[in-house]
């Protein structure tokens, strides 16, 4: 059933949370895809991990606001040690880019730099978030599941179809299924518009991956080929995403040598992509230089 309409929230999580997914959403997921080790690392108020445990998955939940920055920490990291890194099932429920704000207004006192809602332009939040759903990636299993529920969004009349534009960060080869999902309870959806030509955008989607063999290097050579037909592939993301193989400390010449693995083609379109390279990673979230051609992730 690729249609999916669940009015009620159900009693996990916390009902106060703005833009919270439904529970009957996960259990839907978990009974399809049967995972026995699920983590969330964007878990809000704990709807999944609440669900998964009722159905006796074991679950890790993460997040930005408990310390945890999907951006520059290895998920694979913080699953327990008997996982070995690996989880069957990464699946994340993410702001829609400024639609609703969470740090400094949901939790906390003031607007944190990485939360994906606080991104000052559509750009900025395609590369952080396709940076996160690499990293999610990384953190399953070959023939594991890694996933994302996301909506579109309208401001100012445009229409931002934000679900359609971050595949292009993804490879396709490892693409399984969209799932369409009625929205509902929304605050939206309880205001009257003057002008509202095109109808209230009422549904959101649900993205699943399967991840194949092949390090990250062989995905985003393929996902820079299909970025390279769009021609809205961006040197962060790449970087970003090519790095994380790399372990907790590595050089710059490692650097280098993950981006050439990653994008052979991109390299050859620019005659300075070394610059461009020691450039984004003094601009990449957690990430330090303690000494010239060295670079660590921040503890």
């Amino acid at each position: 059933m690729s249609l999916l309409s669940y009015p009620e929230r159900g009693p996990w999580g916390n009902a106060k949370w703005r833009g919270n997914c439904s529970g009957y959403i996960y259990r839907h997921l978990f009974q399809l895809l049967s995972p026995q080790r699920f983590c969330d690392p964007m878990v809000g108020s704990g709807t999944s991990v609440d669900v998964a445990r009722e159905m006796g998955i074991e679950a890790v939940g993460l997040d930005l606001h408990s310390g945890f920055n999907v951006l520059s920490q290895p998920i694979r990291l913080h699953l327990p040690a008997h996982w070995n890194g690996q989880a069957d099932l990464c699946f994340s429920h993410p702001p829609y880019h400024t639609m609703v704000t969470y740090s400094g207004a949901q939790w906390g006192n003031e607007a944190h730099p990485d939360d994906l809602s606080r991104c000052s332009n559509l750009d900025e939040f395609y590369e952080k978030l396709a940076l996160a759903l690499l990293n999610q990636r990384d953190s399953v299993k070959v023939g594991g599941i890694y996933g994302t529920l996301l909506g579109d969004l309208r401001q100012k009349g445009a229409y931002h179809a934000l679900a359609s534009d971050i595949q292009a960060y993804l490879p396709r080869s490892e693409r399984r299924a969209i799932l369409i999902k009625a929205q509902h309870n929304t605050q939206s959806g309880t205001r009257t518009y003057s002008k509202l030509r095109f109808g209230r955008i009422e549904h959101e989607y649900i993205l699943l991956y399967e991840r194949q063999p092949g390090q990250v290097y062989a995905v985003l050579a393929e996902t820079v080929q299909t970025q390279q037909e769009t021609r809205t592939r961006s040197w962060k993301a790449i970087i970003g995403a090519a790095i994380l193989g790399l372990g907790e400390t590595f050089t710059t010449a490692q650097a280098y040598q993950a981006v050439m693995n990653a994008a052979p083609e991109r390299i050859q379109q620019s005659e300075h992509w070394q610059a461009k390279v020691r450039q984004t990673l003094q601009q990449l979230p957690g990430l330090t230089n303690p000494e010239r051609g060295v670079w660590a992730r921040a503890a």
